[in-house]
């Protein structure tokens, strides 16, 4: 078939129009793949409601640092409570898996000795190092387990609390070798079966992804307590934001002794203990 110089000029035109559009329509994909991802955890890991207009926001707010306060002897004073990991519980989908190993933990207790085995004293009260001391994550200022992740799976709002995206979590655990407070579960197998009562408006997780406590994101982007905090009877969480000097947890940080936890590594933890 003779091709006429009208017929090249053409294909040529067309060809150039391919080149020059290619790279912008291959950049526009990538842009929505990315947003596809970042619209997932919007609507789906925090809320698992498609389409929620009450999605936390994945950056936070830099005008909010937020902190909580644990009251020791608040706490002390209601012995055996567990009011705060059960609403926890309740609020986040969190397992009852039996076997230690595979125990998925966001809010815990442990004996004083073992969350503080730094902090000594020879006159303390001997009772002391058995105390029961609530425990989580410390949402720290510069953590440790946001730099060790490959695929950005972990990373710190702008309001300073540290976050998992479930769906970019690929399990390899590195984030749970750097966190030097054990605050992170692995989900070595499928936890759904193991929640009695699921809650539909927070996603279930599923098998070979890490968690961990998220400080009730969903619910601070809403306007309202962390699930803890709320469930205290003996009102021995204080949480609010570090950056007001006016708030509670402010006031409450000038007038106690405070300790945190391994504060020596340079983690600059947000959690704060206050000391009877």
């Amino acid at each position: 078939m003779r091709t006429t110089r009208r017929d090249f000029l053409k294909l040529g035109g067309a060809c150039g129009l391919v080149f020059l559009v290619f790279p912008a329509v291959k950049g526009l994909a990538a842009g929505e793949r990315q947003e596809g991802v970042e619209g997932l955890v919007r609507k789906l890991a925090m809320t698992g409601q498609e389409g929620s207009s009450s999605a936390p926001s994945r950056a936070g707010t830099r005008k909010s640092k937020w902190g909580l306060l644990v009251d020791m002897e608040k706490c002390w004073s209601r012995e055996g409570c567990l009011e705060c990991i059960l609403a926890c519980r309740r609020e986040h989908n969190i397992p009852d898996i039996p076997t230690p190993k595979e125990e998925i933990k966001w809010i815990w207790k442990e004996p004083f000795a073992n969350v503080f085995p730094e902090q000594e004293h020879e006159y303390w009260p001997e009772a002391l190092p058995e105390k029961p001391v609530v425990i989580l994550c410390n949402h720290c200022d510069n953590p440790a387990c946001v730099r060790v992740c490959p695929t950005k799976a972990t990373y710190k709002r702008a309001d300073g609390i540290v976050m998992m995206d479930y769906h970019r979590c690929i399990g390899c655990r590195y984030c749970m070798a750097a966190c030097p407070y054990g605050a992170r579960s692995f989900n070595f197998r499928d936890p759904r079966p193991f929640i009695k009562e699921t809650n539909p408006s927070f996603p279930t997780r599923e098998k070979g992804v890490v968690e961990k406590c998220n400080l009730c994101v969903e619910r601070i982007d809403a306007g309202l307590k962390p699930a803890c905090v709320e469930a205290c009877p003996a009102g021995a969480l204080i949480f609010g934001n570090l950056e007001d000097p006016n708030s509670k947890i402010r006031e409450k940080l000038r007038s106690f002794l405070t300790i945190q936890r391994k504060s020596e590594l340079g983690t600059r933890p947000k959690v704060y203990y206050a000391l009877p």
